[in-house]
């Protein structure tokens, strides 16, 4: 029963999938869109400012000793997960509609969660410290990479590169309230920590909608009636494809590279997931404009969310019973 439980769909996903279905019913057009746009824009900035009145520098402190244990998850977050965007391009190309295999792409571009990937090595008995700091710093590096990486895979597929105006909009909406925030935890980061509920409402709330404002967006402009169902099971298969490369990937690095178990458990947990926090923002301002608007384009996004959640839920308990010495899951309670 623990293992089912895991499998279902958590209460975020499901008020995705609302989302998604209120955005193909209600979608929000004319005047109300443009200001809905906007409102989208500053729930954004002030997402990225309370993420960085969050992070303490002590934090940073503590983990950064373990630099072969973070090197080694940036590499696999945005060389590796590049380059296994590149392996896939062609059965994507040949498999999905234009809209998904962007997305299968960018998706591969985007830097690691924070809050799962933390949650995830703590139940397993990783190394929760370098998770708190690998995840954290993956996430503002993603703010400076995942421009550059959108526009070098766009490149190599033939098409144009992320416009400089694109980088300049990630800056301004998401680097600048993230550097503010954290200028200010001195006077505000008691509150933000005390209030930390705060936060998770914020971050999904903020994803809600921008995911209701890309998806009404693209229902307007016939985003159904261009995806086959087909297509949106294929995709999935993919991202299964992606994770497990993944997943394999930084488990076979750690070993060979002679970690030890519970920093070998840190990087398979923190690189192998995409950040949905900050893919959703991104993809927003990244493709602002995009023809085939921004549904199509976050799909394979949420898809892989939700994948990477059960898979890694299920393996975080295996580890965690192995280390207990015991056959299975069920000696551990949920989270």
């Amino acid at each position: 029963m623990s293992l089912l439980r895991r499998l279902l769909p958590d209460g975020f996903t499901l008020a995705l999938l609302a989302t998604v279905a209120l955005a193909t019913l209600l979608p929000c057009r004319g005047a109300a869109a443009l200001w809905l746009d906007r409102l989208t824009d500053a729930a954004i900035a002030l997402l990225f400012f309370l993420h960085g009145a969050k992070l303490s520098r002590e934090a940073v402190l503590r983990g950064a000793t373990h630099w072969r244990l973070h090197l080694t998850v940036f590499a696999s977050t945005f060389v590796l997960f590049p380059l296994l965007g590149l392996l896939l391009r062609p059965l994507a190309h040949a498999l999905l509609t234009p809209e998904l295999a962007l997305g299968l792409l960018f998706v591969c571009t985007l830097p690691s969660t924070v809050q799962s990937s933390i949650a995830f090595t703590s139940i397993a008995g990783g190394n929760v410290p370098a998770a708190v700091v690998s995840a954290s710093l993956s996430s503002l590096l993603g703010i400076a990479l995942t421009p550059l990486l959108v526009g070098l895979l766009l490149a190599v597929q033939g098409g144009a590169g992320a416009p400089l105006q694109g980088v300049r909009d990630i800056v301004l909406q998401l680097l600048l309230p993230f550097v503010a925030g954290h200028l200010l935890r001195p006077w505000i980061g008691g509150f933000v920590d005390r209030h930390r509920p705060l936060l998770g409402l914020t971050d999904r709330g903020t994803i809600l909608l921008v995911v209701y404002a890309a998806f009404g967006a693209a229902v307007v402009e016939g985003l159904w009636r261009s995806t086959p169902p087909l297509a949106l099971l294929l995709t999935l298969a993919l991202d299964a494809a992606l994770l497990a490369l993944a997943l394999l990937g930084t488990a076979f690095a750690s070993r060979r590279l002679g970690f030890a178990r519970a920093d070998r458990i840190t990087i398979v947990f923190c690189g192998s997931k995409k950040s949905l926090a900050a893919g959703v923002p991104m993809a927003k301002i990244l493709f602002a404009g995009h023809a085939g608007g921004l549904g199509g384009l976050l799909l394979p996004l949420m898809i892989f969310h939700q994948l990477q959640l059960m898979v890694c839920a299920v393996l975080a308990r295996r580890h965690a019973a192995q280390a207990r010495g015991t056959a299975g899951d069920d000696t551990l309670e949920a989270d």
